[in-house]
Protein backbone atom coordinates (compact mmCIF):
# COMPACT_ATOMS: atom_id res chain seq x y z
CA UNK A 1 0.00 0.00 0.00
CA UNK A 2 2.71 2.50 1.18
CA UNK A 3 4.71 1.30 -1.98
CA UNK A 4 1.91 2.45 -4.19
CA UNK A 5 1.13 5.75 -2.42
CA UNK A 6 4.81 6.61 -2.73
CA UNK A 7 4.76 5.79 -6.43
CA UNK A 8 1.54 7.81 -7.64
CA UNK A 9 2.84 10.81 -5.59
CA UNK A 10 5.84 10.67 -7.57
CA UNK A 11 3.69 10.13 -11.04
CA UNK A 12 1.44 13.48 -9.61
CA UNK A 13 4.87 15.90 -8.87
CA UNK A 14 5.99 14.87 -12.30
CA UNK A 15 3.54 15.03 -14.72
CA UNK A 16 1.25 17.47 -12.72
CA UNK A 17 4.12 19.93 -11.90
CA UNK A 18 3.09 22.11 -14.74
CA UNK A 19 -0.33 22.44 -14.31
CA UNK A 20 0.61 22.76 -9.94
CA UNK A 21 2.27 25.69 -10.40
CA UNK A 22 0.83 29.14 -11.50
CA UNK A 23 -0.04 32.93 -10.16
CA UNK A 24 -1.35 33.04 -6.58
CA UNK A 25 -3.44 36.05 -5.57
CA UNK A 26 -1.21 38.40 -2.77
CA UNK A 27 -4.62 38.17 -0.19
CA UNK A 28 -2.71 34.00 0.06
CA UNK A 29 0.84 35.44 0.25
CA UNK A 30 0.75 38.33 2.54
CA UNK A 31 -0.83 39.51 5.75
CA UNK A 32 -2.17 42.38 6.11
CA UNK A 33 0.02 44.67 9.22
CA UNK A 34 -3.12 45.89 11.62
CA UNK A 35 -5.62 43.36 10.11
CA UNK A 36 -5.43 40.44 12.51
CA UNK A 37 -7.25 38.39 15.03
CA UNK A 38 -7.49 38.88 19.21
CA UNK A 39 -7.49 35.76 21.16
CA UNK A 40 -9.87 35.37 23.58
CA UNK A 41 -10.52 33.41 27.32
CA UNK A 42 -13.19 33.10 29.52
CA UNK A 43 -13.26 30.57 32.43
CA UNK A 44 -16.63 29.16 33.73
CA UNK A 45 -19.24 26.27 33.86
CA UNK A 46 -21.10 23.59 31.81
CA UNK A 47 -24.35 22.22 33.62
CA UNK A 48 -26.96 19.84 32.39
CA UNK A 49 -24.43 16.96 32.17
CA UNK A 50 -25.54 13.40 32.73
CA UNK A 51 -23.78 12.36 35.69
CA UNK A 52 -20.50 12.67 34.20
CA UNK A 53 -19.58 16.42 35.61
CA UNK A 54 -16.38 17.42 37.89
CA UNK A 55 -16.26 15.09 41.35
CA UNK A 56 -16.01 17.78 43.66
CA UNK A 57 -13.47 16.44 46.04
CA UNK A 58 -11.13 16.49 43.03
CA UNK A 59 -11.71 19.86 41.12
CA UNK A 60 -13.14 22.24 44.66
CA UNK A 61 -12.64 25.15 42.26
CA UNK A 62 -15.77 23.78 40.47
CA UNK A 63 -17.90 24.03 43.68
CA UNK A 64 -16.51 27.47 44.43
CA UNK A 65 -17.21 28.88 41.17
CA UNK A 66 -20.84 27.27 41.00
CA UNK A 67 -21.68 28.98 44.68
CA UNK A 68 -20.16 32.08 43.30
CA UNK A 69 -22.89 32.45 40.43
CA UNK A 70 -25.77 31.56 42.67
CA UNK A 71 -25.07 34.21 45.18
CA UNK A 72 -25.16 36.47 42.18
CA UNK A 73 -28.54 34.89 41.38
CA UNK A 74 -29.45 35.83 45.00
CA UNK A 75 -29.22 32.01 46.12
CA UNK A 76 -27.48 31.68 49.03
CA UNK A 77 -25.70 27.77 49.54
CA UNK A 78 -23.06 28.97 52.45
CA UNK A 79 -22.81 25.95 54.54
CA UNK A 80 -24.65 23.78 52.49
CA UNK A 81 -23.37 20.08 51.66
CA UNK A 82 -23.21 21.12 47.58
CA UNK A 83 -22.38 17.89 45.39
CA UNK A 84 -23.53 18.16 42.13
CA UNK A 85 -22.67 16.05 39.25
CA UNK A 86 -24.42 17.63 36.10
CA UNK A 87 -21.49 20.79 36.25
CA UNK A 88 -17.93 20.91 35.41
CA UNK A 89 -15.47 23.82 34.81
CA UNK A 90 -14.48 25.14 31.89
CA UNK A 91 -12.04 27.15 29.82
CA UNK A 92 -13.63 29.00 26.55
CA UNK A 93 -11.69 30.31 24.11
CA UNK A 94 -11.99 32.13 20.89
CA UNK A 95 -10.66 34.22 18.25
CA UNK A 96 -12.07 37.77 17.74
CA UNK A 97 -12.17 38.79 14.00
CA UNK A 98 -10.72 41.89 12.68
CA UNK A 99 -13.22 44.69 12.23
CA UNK A 100 -15.85 42.61 14.89
CA UNK A 101 -18.57 44.97 15.13
CA UNK A 102 -20.64 45.33 18.52
CA UNK A 103 -23.29 42.45 17.99
CA UNK A 104 -21.91 40.00 15.89
CA UNK A 105 -21.61 36.60 16.86
CA UNK A 106 -18.18 34.33 16.94
CA UNK A 107 -17.53 30.48 17.11
CA UNK A 108 -16.10 29.56 21.03
CA UNK A 109 -14.01 25.85 21.82
CA UNK A 110 -15.05 24.52 25.08
CA UNK A 111 -13.00 22.51 27.53
CA UNK A 112 -13.37 20.56 30.47
CA UNK A 113 -10.30 21.90 33.53
CA UNK A 114 -11.73 19.39 35.67
CA UNK A 115 -11.82 15.27 35.80
CA UNK A 116 -14.92 15.31 34.53
CA UNK A 117 -16.02 12.59 32.00
CA UNK A 118 -17.83 13.88 29.10
CA UNK A 119 -19.36 17.47 27.79
CA UNK A 120 -21.97 15.65 25.69
CA UNK A 121 -25.02 17.25 26.40
CA UNK A 122 -23.81 20.36 27.97
CA UNK A 123 -25.22 23.86 28.40
CA UNK A 124 -22.61 26.47 28.95
CA UNK A 125 -23.11 29.86 31.15
CA UNK A 126 -22.56 32.86 30.80
CA UNK A 127 -19.36 33.62 30.30
CA UNK A 128 -17.24 36.99 29.95
CA UNK A 129 -14.55 36.18 27.21
CA UNK A 130 -11.39 38.72 27.78
CA UNK A 131 -8.04 40.01 25.83
CA UNK A 132 -4.80 40.36 26.70
CA UNK A 133 -5.18 43.51 27.98
CA UNK A 134 -7.78 42.33 30.52
CA UNK A 135 -10.90 43.93 29.00
CA UNK A 136 -14.06 42.20 28.41
CA UNK A 137 -14.86 41.65 24.64
CA UNK A 138 -17.23 39.10 24.13
CA UNK A 139 -19.63 36.93 26.24
CA UNK A 140 -20.34 33.36 25.57
CA UNK A 141 -23.09 30.70 26.03
CA UNK A 142 -25.02 28.26 24.13
CA UNK A 143 -25.32 24.10 23.78
CA UNK A 144 -22.17 22.62 23.64
CA UNK A 145 -21.29 20.30 21.00
CA UNK A 146 -18.72 18.04 22.01
CA UNK A 147 -16.23 16.19 20.18
CA UNK A 148 -16.68 12.78 21.23
CA UNK A 149 -18.90 10.36 23.29
CA UNK A 150 -18.10 7.83 26.06
CA UNK A 151 -20.18 4.76 27.56
CA UNK A 152 -19.22 2.65 30.63
CA UNK A 153 -20.56 -0.36 32.25
CA UNK A 154 -20.20 -2.60 35.04
CA UNK A 155 -17.16 -3.99 33.65
CA UNK A 156 -15.80 -2.57 30.60
CA UNK A 157 -15.41 1.13 29.36
CA UNK A 158 -15.14 2.72 25.60
CA UNK A 159 -14.02 6.42 24.42
CA UNK A 160 -14.44 7.67 20.81
CA UNK A 161 -12.83 10.65 19.89
CA UNK A 162 -12.52 13.89 22.21
CA UNK A 163 -15.60 13.51 24.64
CA UNK A 164 -14.40 16.91 27.18
CA UNK A 165 -13.94 19.42 24.48
CA UNK A 166 -16.57 20.61 22.01
CA UNK A 167 -17.29 23.74 20.38
CA UNK A 168 -20.68 26.15 20.20
CA UNK A 169 -20.96 27.63 16.81
CA UNK A 170 -22.01 31.45 16.66
CA UNK A 171 -22.01 30.51 21.03
CA UNK A 172 -20.70 34.46 21.92
CA UNK A 173 -21.58 37.89 20.63
CA UNK A 174 -19.13 40.50 20.45
CA UNK A 175 -19.54 43.18 23.20
CA UNK A 176 -16.89 45.34 23.02
CA UNK A 177 -15.23 46.78 19.47
CA UNK A 178 -11.18 46.79 19.16
CA UNK A 179 -9.73 50.60 19.29
CA UNK A 180 -8.33 50.40 15.91
CA UNK A 181 -8.97 53.46 13.16
CA UNK A 182 -7.90 51.81 10.04
CA UNK A 183 -9.22 54.68 7.47
CA UNK A 184 -6.32 56.98 9.03
CA UNK A 185 -3.47 54.73 7.54
CA UNK A 186 -1.90 56.35 5.19
CA UNK A 187 0.67 53.62 4.67
CA UNK A 188 0.30 49.65 4.66
CA UNK A 189 3.13 46.74 5.42
CA UNK A 190 2.55 43.56 3.27
CA UNK A 191 4.02 40.65 5.77
CA UNK A 192 4.76 37.65 3.69
CA UNK A 193 3.71 34.24 4.93
CA UNK A 194 7.03 32.74 3.38
CA UNK A 195 9.83 35.56 3.13
CA UNK A 196 11.58 35.55 -0.08
CA UNK A 197 13.38 38.38 -2.07
CA UNK A 198 11.70 37.56 -5.36
CA UNK A 199 8.30 37.03 -4.10
CA UNK A 200 8.54 40.32 -2.44
CA UNK A 201 10.19 41.83 -5.76
CA UNK A 202 7.03 40.55 -7.72
CA UNK A 203 4.64 41.70 -5.65
CA UNK A 204 6.46 45.19 -5.40
CA UNK A 205 6.36 45.16 -9.08
CA UNK A 206 2.72 44.03 -9.55
CA UNK A 207 1.44 46.80 -7.26
CA UNK A 208 3.16 49.14 -9.03
CA UNK A 209 1.97 48.28 -12.60
CA UNK A 210 -1.94 48.24 -11.18
CA UNK A 211 -1.63 51.98 -9.94
CA UNK A 212 0.84 53.21 -12.98
CA UNK A 213 2.91 54.64 -10.44
CA UNK A 214 5.35 53.64 -7.98
CA UNK A 215 3.13 52.90 -4.44
CA UNK A 216 4.99 49.67 -3.25
CA UNK A 217 8.28 49.10 -2.09
CA UNK A 218 10.27 46.37 -0.86
CA UNK A 219 11.80 47.10 2.38
CA UNK A 220 12.97 43.23 3.10
CA UNK A 221 12.59 39.41 1.94
CA UNK A 222 9.05 39.59 4.60
CA UNK A 223 8.10 43.69 3.75
CA UNK A 224 6.69 45.37 1.31
CA UNK A 225 5.44 48.67 2.41
CA UNK A 226 2.74 50.31 0.76
CA UNK A 227 1.91 53.98 0.06
CA UNK A 228 -2.51 54.42 0.44
CA UNK A 229 -1.94 58.39 0.17
CA UNK A 230 -0.16 57.84 -3.07
CA UNK A 231 -2.69 55.58 -4.66
CA UNK A 232 -5.34 58.55 -4.83
CA UNK A 233 -8.47 55.75 -4.38
CA UNK A 234 -10.31 57.17 -1.62
CA UNK A 235 -9.52 55.05 1.50
CA UNK A 236 -7.51 52.32 2.66
CA UNK A 237 -9.97 49.68 2.34
CA UNK A 238 -10.73 50.68 -1.49
CA UNK A 239 -6.75 50.42 -1.80
CA UNK A 240 -6.33 47.02 -0.28
CA UNK A 241 -9.68 46.02 -2.26
CA UNK A 242 -7.83 46.55 -5.46
CA UNK A 243 -4.63 44.74 -4.69
CA UNK A 244 -5.32 41.64 -2.81
CA UNK A 245 -6.85 39.98 -5.85
CA UNK A 246 -3.54 40.63 -8.10
CA UNK A 247 -1.73 37.32 -9.16
CA UNK A 248 1.94 36.46 -8.34
CA UNK A 249 3.78 33.49 -8.88
CA UNK A 250 5.56 32.85 -5.55
CA UNK A 251 8.99 31.24 -5.64
CA UNK A 252 9.18 28.41 -3.09
CA UNK A 253 12.74 27.10 -1.51
CA UNK A 254 13.29 23.40 -2.72
CA UNK A 255 12.35 21.19 0.63
CA UNK A 256 11.93 17.60 1.49
CA UNK A 257 9.77 16.38 4.61
CA UNK A 258 9.55 12.93 5.63
CA UNK A 259 7.62 11.86 8.10
CA UNK A 260 9.46 8.21 9.96
CA UNK A 261 6.76 7.46 11.72
CA UNK A 262 3.81 6.59 8.80
CA UNK A 263 7.02 7.08 6.05
CA UNK A 264 5.60 9.71 4.28
CA UNK A 265 7.61 11.47 1.99
CA UNK A 266 6.59 15.08 0.38
CA UNK A 267 8.74 16.93 -1.89
CA UNK A 268 8.80 20.45 -3.79
CA UNK A 269 8.67 20.41 -7.36
CA UNK A 270 11.90 22.71 -7.95
CA UNK A 271 14.31 19.79 -5.81
CA UNK A 272 17.02 18.80 -7.70
CA UNK A 273 19.54 16.19 -7.29
CA UNK A 274 23.47 15.84 -8.08
CA UNK A 275 25.28 13.01 -10.06
CA UNK A 276 25.47 10.58 -7.15
CA UNK A 277 25.46 6.48 -6.90
CA UNK A 278 23.89 5.02 -4.47
CA UNK A 279 23.26 1.04 -3.09
CA UNK A 280 21.50 -0.16 -0.40
CA UNK A 281 20.44 -4.18 0.61
CA UNK A 282 19.32 -5.27 4.29
CA UNK A 283 20.94 -8.45 6.09
CA UNK A 284 18.45 -10.34 8.44
CA UNK A 285 19.99 -12.87 11.04
CA UNK A 286 17.78 -15.85 11.19
CA UNK A 287 17.62 -17.80 14.42
CA UNK A 288 15.39 -21.22 15.00
CA UNK A 289 15.98 -23.52 18.41
CA UNK A 290 14.61 -26.70 18.20
CA UNK A 291 15.60 -28.93 21.14
CA UNK A 292 14.79 -32.83 20.93
CA UNK A 293 13.68 -34.80 24.23
CA UNK A 294 15.51 -38.32 24.78
CA UNK A 295 13.91 -40.38 26.91
CA UNK A 296 14.75 -43.76 28.12
CA UNK A 297 13.27 -46.91 27.34
CA UNK A 298 10.00 -48.06 29.84
CA UNK A 299 11.18 -49.54 32.74
CA UNK A 300 14.77 -49.16 32.47
CA UNK A 301 16.51 -46.80 34.72
CA UNK A 302 17.74 -43.67 33.37
CA UNK A 303 16.38 -39.53 32.93
CA UNK A 304 15.03 -37.55 29.89
CA UNK A 305 17.79 -35.42 28.31
CA UNK A 306 16.87 -32.54 26.36
CA UNK A 307 19.61 -32.44 23.86
CA UNK A 308 19.90 -28.58 22.18
CA UNK A 309 19.73 -28.44 18.45
CA UNK A 310 19.89 -24.51 16.95
CA UNK A 311 19.88 -23.32 13.23
CA UNK A 312 21.51 -20.20 12.22
CA UNK A 313 21.87 -18.24 8.79
CA UNK A 314 21.78 -14.62 6.94
CA UNK A 315 20.02 -13.75 4.30
CA UNK A 316 20.61 -10.81 2.59
CA UNK A 317 17.21 -9.49 1.66
CA UNK A 318 16.47 -7.73 -2.53
CA UNK A 319 17.62 -4.01 -2.43
CA UNK A 320 18.58 -2.25 -5.04
CA UNK A 321 22.70 -2.40 -6.63
CA UNK A 322 24.66 0.13 -6.70
CA UNK A 323 22.56 2.99 -9.19
CA UNK A 324 23.76 6.25 -10.64
CA UNK A 325 21.60 9.32 -10.47
CA UNK A 326 22.87 12.15 -13.40
CA UNK A 327 22.90 15.34 -12.44
CA UNK A 328 20.12 17.71 -12.16
CA UNK A 329 17.54 14.85 -11.60
CA UNK A 330 14.53 15.57 -10.30
CA UNK A 331 13.54 13.91 -6.79
CA UNK A 332 10.16 12.87 -8.01
CA UNK A 333 11.82 10.94 -10.65
CA UNK A 334 14.56 9.57 -8.17
CA UNK A 335 11.45 8.36 -5.72
CA UNK A 336 9.28 7.22 -8.75
CA UNK A 337 12.97 5.00 -9.95
CA UNK A 338 13.53 3.68 -6.20
CA UNK A 339 9.29 2.55 -6.10
CA UNK A 340 9.67 0.64 -9.01
CA UNK A 341 12.61 -1.48 -7.46
CA UNK A 342 11.02 -1.99 -4.75
CA UNK A 343 11.95 0.19 -1.88
CA UNK A 344 9.79 0.04 0.72
CA UNK A 345 9.06 3.54 2.35
CA UNK A 346 11.50 3.85 4.98
CA UNK A 347 14.28 2.58 3.30
CA UNK A 348 13.60 5.12 0.83
CA UNK A 349 14.18 7.67 3.81
CA UNK A 350 17.34 6.50 4.81
CA UNK A 351 18.50 6.30 1.06
CA UNK A 352 17.30 10.42 0.86
CA UNK A 353 18.83 10.68 4.34
CA UNK A 354 22.55 9.03 2.68
CA UNK A 355 21.88 11.56 -0.65
CA UNK A 356 21.54 14.57 1.85
CA UNK A 357 24.78 13.74 3.85
CA UNK A 358 26.30 13.68 0.82
CA UNK A 359 25.45 16.73 -0.51
CA UNK A 360 24.02 15.68 -3.70
CA UNK A 361 20.38 16.67 -2.75
CA UNK A 362 19.87 20.89 -2.92
CA UNK A 363 17.16 20.97 -0.81
CA UNK A 364 16.32 21.46 2.77
CA UNK A 365 15.86 18.28 4.69
CA UNK A 366 13.06 18.32 6.87
CA UNK A 367 12.34 15.03 9.47
CA UNK A 368 9.25 14.78 11.75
Amino acid sequence: MWRMLCLTLAMLLSTWTGAIAGPIRIKDLVEFDGVRGNDLVGYGLVVGLNGTGDGIRNSPFTEEIMSNMLERLGINISGEQFRPKNVAAVFVTAELPPFSRSGSRIDVSVSATGDAKSLLGGTLIMTPLTAADGQIYAVAQGTLIAGGVSANADAASVVSGVPTAGVIPSGARVERELDFDFTSLNTLRLALRDPDFTTAGRIETAINAAFGRPVALMLDSGTVEFNIAATRAGSPAHAIGRIENLTVEPERKARVVVDQRSGTIVMGDNVRISRVAVSQGNLTLRIDETPIAVQPNPFSPGETVVLPRSNAEITEEPGIGLAEVDGGTSLAEVVAGLNALGVAPRDMIDILKSIKAAGALHAEFVVN
